[in-house]
């Protein structure tokens, strides 16, 4: 068990220092519009899938913090929002994420204790990295934002006439499928040679 716990704790160091090397690198952000296409969930959930949830909440916290640091000067949307109320945008920025690892890893044990094969697991954890993250995130951004200038003037140039739903929708857009597919496909990846070479998900895992 301590042998295990080691190797789960190497893999958490390293996947942290490359969320914050792709935080601030253009590994990790792909900025076309307004709201950035973020690979920082691919991170997230190798981890919910290598550790369980509080492996996923601990590399959840590390891209909200992250993600925090680039509203200052990184990040337009995050720089306007931090300017209007810092301690909201620290929650927008930090707790969403924290319950997206937190949800991957109970997903990763729900579906590893009902024997789903592994190949399985990984494809549906990496589409749900991105899924929760965009839903957490947003929800989060219209409860604490929503009635800001800044969210209704984009809400009345977006989805004028719609509701969240269609407002969310209008504001991801083509990011959020982009995000879902990368998380899909390189979460798949990474976890089966790392499943491969008996570095996670082994018959201990606890």
């Amino acid at each position: 068990m301590k042998k295990f716990d080691t190797k789960k704790m190497v893999i958490l160091a390293l996947l942290a220092a490359l969320l914050i090397v792709m935080s601030f690198t253009p590994l990790g952000y792909l900025n076309i519009t307004l709201l950035n296409i973020s690979f920082l969930t691919i991170p997230v959930a190798i981890g919910a899938i290598a550790a369980g949830p509080t492996g996923g909440a601990f590399l959840g916290l590390v891209f909200g913090i992250t993600s925090f640091a680039r509203c200052f000067g990184l990040n337009a949307l995050g720089t306007v929002l931090c300017s209007i109320n810092p301690v909201l945008t620290l929650i927008l920025c930090v707790v969403p994420r924290v319950l997206d690892g937190l949800i991957l890893g109970f997903v990763t044990n729900g579906m590893s204790k009902l024997g789903a094969p592994k190949y399985v697991i990984f494809p549906v954890v990496g589409f749900l990295a991105a899924a929760f993250n965009t839903v957490l995130y947003m929800g989060s951004l219209v409860l604490f934002f929503g009635n800001t200038e800044v969210i209704q003037s984009y809400w009345n140039e977006l989805a004028p006439e719609g509701g969240v739903i269609a407002f969310v929708a209008a504001f991801v857009g083509i990011n959020a499928v982009l995000e879902a597919v990368a998380a899909t496909i390189v979460t798949s990846a990474v976890a089966a040679a790392l499943y491969k070479a008996k570095l996670i998900l082994s018959e201990d895992r606890r």
